[in-house]
């Protein structure tokens, strides 16, 4: 059989507006294809280095502004206009309008409550009983696995070594901070070094693999909802009824029921989300910021409640345990990325965590509005409106 021809690529410069071209003349012969649009681009190739492979252009994605938001967080504190990258018309609107409520309502308090970011090595042992002692020896030499793996990373630090036993098997979870990195890549190297440290000094020399898969990376997962991955970050407000009746159109003891039908219906699903929709949110602010946009997958997890007050107030509040953001590394550093980052303060070092809180305060606006549109009957309405591509 013959080989297909390889994609073109230079060995001593294959970041250039040249080698992108080449490429792009190359799928061109082969598909027939135009892309005079993926041709059109401002950034230099050279910054796309550690981001890509073969790059050949950019997909433009539509970016808008959602907002003002008005957040009083520990570390998010003023009004944020949202920069969000979407396809789906109606998104922008609806989180304005639920930023709107939440404003007028006194604004959206926002904690950062656990930072855990993991890989999860497997030790593999002849019997059930040699595999508890090893767990023992774990606990007992944490500080030397401790420094063993943070020879590897200026950021990031070992704080705990979560243990699970199946069979002749110890499950583990080595569990980091990782300052504004996001930190998968920065853990897997520092726990590969503590692993071979313990192989190089545990009497047994255990046999290990790297990942027994209980870190789930990109995976949603009941251990990251109890545990956290990424960081546990919460959003809350109280919802004013006159605010829920003039801007919603609703009442809040009719949004109180609701919630109780929703929490059924989700429970029925097996949803990993009880509240209307995290992940929207989520992947607009992830691709407009360089986030990895496969994490979306865990990040949006998490847990809506809802309290009705006795003056008929509304305590609304979400819970998101493994938002996993940040704000150096990865696309962080590319031009467009980085100016959205600007657009919200979170440039520079100690801004991962005022991130976490935006997006978490973008999430909760969110589910106000969609929320809020199902009971009032706007839903259909407002996608006919706006979201279709006319």
């Amino acid at each position: 059989m013959t080989r297909a021809e390889p994609i073109p690529r230079n060995k001593d410069n294959n970041y250039s507006s040249e080698e992108a071209k080449r490429r792009r003349s190359f799928i061109t012969a082969k598909t027939g294809a135009s892309l005079e649009n993926i041709a059109a681009y401002s950034i230099d190739p050279e910054v796309t280095r550690g981001n890509i492979e073969n790059f050949i252009g950019c997909v433009q994605m539509p970016l808008g502004l959602a907002g003002p938001i008005h957040i009083t967080g520990e570390h998010a504190r003023g009004d944020f206009y949202i920069p969000m990258a979407t396809t789906e018309g109606t998104l922008l609107a609806s989180y304005s309008r639920g930023m709107r409520a939440i404003s007028e309502s006194g604004g959206v308090k926002t904690t950062v409550v656990k930072h855990s970011m993991q890989r999860a090595p497997v030790f593999l042992f002849a019997d059930a009983l040699q595999a508890r002692e090893f767990g023992a020896w774990l606990v007992s030499s944490f500080e030397a696995i401790k420094a063993a793996a943070e020879t590897t990373t200026r950021s990031g630090k070992l704080f705990e070594i979560e243990q699970y036993p199946v069979a002749n098997m110890l499950y583990t979870r080595f569990c980091y901070t990782t300052g504004d990195a996001a930190g998968q890549n920065m853990t897997s190297k520092a726990t590969f070094a503590a692993c071979e440290w313990i192989k190089a000094n545990h009497p047994d020399q255990p046999r290990y693999i790297l990942s027994g898969a209980i870190d789930t990376d990109k995976k949603h997962s009941a251990m990251n909802m109890i545990q956290t991955r990424g960081k546990r970050v919460i959003a809350e407000f109280t919802l004013k009824r006159e605010v829920a009746r003039d801007l919603l159109r609703i009442d809040t003891a009719q949004l109180y029921r609701y919630r109780q039908i929703a929490a059924v219906g989700a429970l029925q699903a097996g949803s990993a989300y009880s509240g209307a929709h995290a992940a929207n949110g989520i992947a607009a602010m992830f691709i407009a910021t360089g986030q990895d946009a496969a994490n979306v997958a865990e990040s949006h997890g998490g847990i809506t409640y809802g309290q009705l007050l006795e003056n008929g107030d509304y305590y609304w509040s979400v819970t998101l345990p493994a938002i996993i953001c940040a704000t150096h590394g990865g696309g962080t550093g590319l031009p467009t990325q980085r100016e959205c980052l600007d657009m919200l303060g979170c440039v520079g070092s100690g801004k991962a965590d005022k991130l976490a809180e935006i997006i978490a305060a973008v999430v909760l606006a969110g589910d106000v509005s969609l929320t809020s549109a199902v009971l009032a009957g706007d839903w259909v309405s407002s996608h006919d409106a706006l979201g279709r591509n006319r």
